[in-house]
C-alpha cells in the first residue's frame, strides 16, 4: 500500500492546496511536531498528501499523482467551480479519466475507476 505522496508547494498556495484536495475527499491532518510550519498533511482513506512548503518547489511536466473519485463528474465539477483547471482526456479501461492542475502545478490524475484486478 502506498502511504503517501510528497509534493513542493509555494507557501502562498498552502490553503488552497488544502482545498483542492478537500474537494476530492482528503481531510487536513496533524504533521510531525518535529516539522513544525514546513508542511500540511491530508489523509483519505489511509492515504496521505505531504504538502512540502518551499519557495524553490517543483512540479514534473508528466509525472502525477492519480485518485479514483468514485464520483468522478462531480468531482470534476467541483473542482472546475472552485476555479481549478480540469482537462478529460482518453478512457483507460472503459473508465473515464480527466487530469486537474492544483496548486503549485502538480498534475492529477482523475480516475472514475481503478484499472480491473489481473487474474
Amino acid at each position: 500500500m502506498l502511504h503517501h505522496v510528497s509534493l513542493e508547494i509555494p507557501p502562498d498556495e498552502a490553503d488552497r492546496s488544502v482545498e483542492f484536495w478537500g474537494l476530492l475527499g482528503f481531510e487536513e491532518v496533524p504533521a510531525a511536531d518535529v516539522l513544525g510550519d514546513a508542511v500540511r498533511w491530508l489523509e483519505r482513506d489511509g492515504t496521505q498528501i505531504h504538502l512540502i512548503l518551499t519557495e524553490a518547489h517543483t512540479a514534473p511536466a508528466l509525472g502525477h499523482a492519480a485518485v479514483v473519485a468514485s464520483d468522478h463528474a462531480e468531482a470534476k465539477q467541483r473542482l472546475r467551480d472552485a476555479g481549478f483547471e480540469v482537462e478529460d482526456t482518453r478512457q483507460l479501461w472503459g473508465a473515464d479519466r480527466a487530469f486537474a492542475i492544483a496548486p503549485g502545478g502538480h498534475r492529477v490524475e482523475l480516475m472514475a475507476a481503478p484499472p480491473p484486478p489481473k487474474t
